[in-house]
């Protein structure tokens, strides 16, 4: 049993680059200057030279390469952080978005030298309307929660075109924290709807909150227990029936790829995260996408410039005139070598391909799910879960004192990335686990193995919990504090 390594810095090796700085020592030198001196302004000079670290290149080098080697990537070891949909970017994708033609492409080129980019947009746009079941969509969102807001913002659009000033928009309990964020940027209000023994949706209660000033209902489905809203269609009916609109949270699209389709479930908007389903690049604060499909009555709204055919046949271009438009997003067409990379990988999987992937998904995350039940039961066992599920430490907790935090922490020491922990808030003790389809079933056995040997450890030696991470560079952090006490600079 063993995980991606856990690498520390080595004996005398700890600290920053300016640790390692010696006063006059260069890693570079500059040739004779061959330009006149210019002063630089009074107003614009520093007053005082700054601190900054005085090394070697291969100082430098030493220094950078061996904190890389200390960060855990996808490429090192799983991720079964739940919601995030953390599995493995292929690289056949990252050869496409290298290609010339791509990676050389500059959105000022003149729209004649631009055919081949746009036709791969038009594409990715017809195969995303396909997959969730959408008439057309935007490729302009920068990230996942860009397409909430965007999402939003043409449901507001749509209500305020009718004369209605509608305030409020349901979310379930145990919905991603960036929904009430969004609904907030919005304009509206956001108003939890209560979750029902079984984890899904309270339809009764869901009933009870419908009013004219109802906007919509923001719901993923899998809901964020990885459990599937059986009442989907009640639910979309309800929503409708009071005059709002349907909008799905494409965080776990991944579940149900090639088996059923938002739009077949009743949803009017969906965004999709491109990194959690087509094995983009993910985190890091880079550039990401999240494209956003609507059904035909909202397609106006939808934010400009978009890419259409002429005809079918004809060349591609721009589409200006739309004055329902709730206006530009991002600029040009979104983070397109991020496009490109969704483009390979739903292309190369085609529509089988697809499916399997849910397939797998499913498949993974129920097989690791009965192998820690004994340690770490599900929180609504009852119901099979689809690509993720959350068990609780519960049990442990109340038998040895040890809770989920020191159970992720111990998961360190033993290799693997740990889950999602304390969410959903609606579950106490939550350990949200998404193994994804990209992991192998050695894989799944080693960490439910570290898992069980946690709590094995919990109920003999809890200290030993309490105590990790031991193996990182760092000690357990105040995470609490960090949070609220930001410091973003070195002093």
């Amino acid at each position: 049993m063993s995980g991606a390594p856990v690498r520390t810095q080595g004996p005398g090796r700890g600290g920053t680059i300016k640790d390692r700085s010696v006063p006059g020592r260069r890693a570079f030198s500059f040739g004779p200057l061959d330009v006149p001196v210019a002063s630089v302004p009074a107003e614009h000079a520093r007053a005082t030279v700054p601190g900054l670290p005085e090394v070697a290149e291969i100082d430098v080098i030493r220094h950078y390469t061996r904190l890389s080697q200390m960060n855990y990537g996808v490429d090192t070891g799983a991720y079964p952080l739940g919601s995030c949909t953390m599995k493995y970017n292929p690289k056949v994708a990252e050869e496409v978005a290298a290609f010339a033609g791509f990676r050389r492409a500059h959105p000022l080129q003149p729209d004649q030298t631009m055919q081949g980019a746009l036709e791969m947009l038009w594409r990715l746009e017809r195969a995303l309307c396909e997959i969730t079941g959408m008439a057309r969509a935007t490729l302009q969102p920068p990230a996942g929660a860009c397409g909430e807001m965007t999402g939003l913002l043409i449901m507001r659009a749509y209500h305020a075109e009718r004369g209605s000033d509608r305030a409020k928009v349901l979310i379930p309990d145990s919905a991603h924290g960036t929904n009430p964020a969004s609904v907030h940027l919005g304009g509206f209000g956001a108003v939890p709807v209560p979750s029902d023994p079984r984890g899904m949706v309270d339809v009764d209660a869901l009933a009870k909150l419908m009013g004219d000033d109802v906007a919509g209902l923001m719901l993923t489905n899998p809901n964020t227990l990885g459990l599937f809203e059986e009442n989907i269609v009640e639910i979309a009916g309800l929503v409708h029936d009071a005059g709002g609109l349907v909008y799905y949270d494409g965080a776990n699209l991944n579940a149900i790829l090639g088996r059923c389709r938002p739009g077949d479930m009743g949803f009017d908007i969906v965004h999709i995260n491109t990194h959690k389903t087509f094995a983009t690049p993910h985190g890091g604060g880079g550039p990401g996408a999240g494209p956003v499909g609507v059904v035909e009555e909202l397609a106006p709204y939808l934010p400009t410039p978009t890419v259409e055919r002429d005809g079918g046949s004809g060349p591609f271009f721009l589409e200006h005139d739309r004055p329902r438009s709730i206006g530009r997003l991002h600029g040009f067409h979104g983070n397109f070598a991020v496009l490109v990379r969704a483009y390979a990988y739903v292309f190369l999987h085609g529509a089988d391909g697809l499916k399997e992937v849910s397939e797998l998904s499913a498949l993974n995350t129920n097989y690791l799910a009965s192998a820690i039940a004994p340690d770490f039961p599900l929180a609504h066992p009852e119901v099979r879960p689809m690509h993720e599920f959350v068990a609780t430490a519960k049990p442990l907790k109340d038998e040895t004192g040890v809770r989920a935090m020191d159970v992720a922490k111990r998961v360190i020491d033993l290799g693997f990335h740990p889950s999602t922990v304390y969410f959903p808030l609606v579950v106490e003790e939550a350990m949200m686990v998404e193994p994804t389809e990209t992991e192998t079933r050695e894989t799944l056995d080693a960490f439910a193995g570290a898992l069980r040997r946690a709590a094995a450890e919990a109920r003999a030696t809890p200290q030993l919990l309490h105590d990790a991470p031991v193996t990182t560079p760092v000690r357990r952090l105040d995470e609490a504090r960090a949070a609220r006490h930001l410091k973003l600079r070195w002093d």
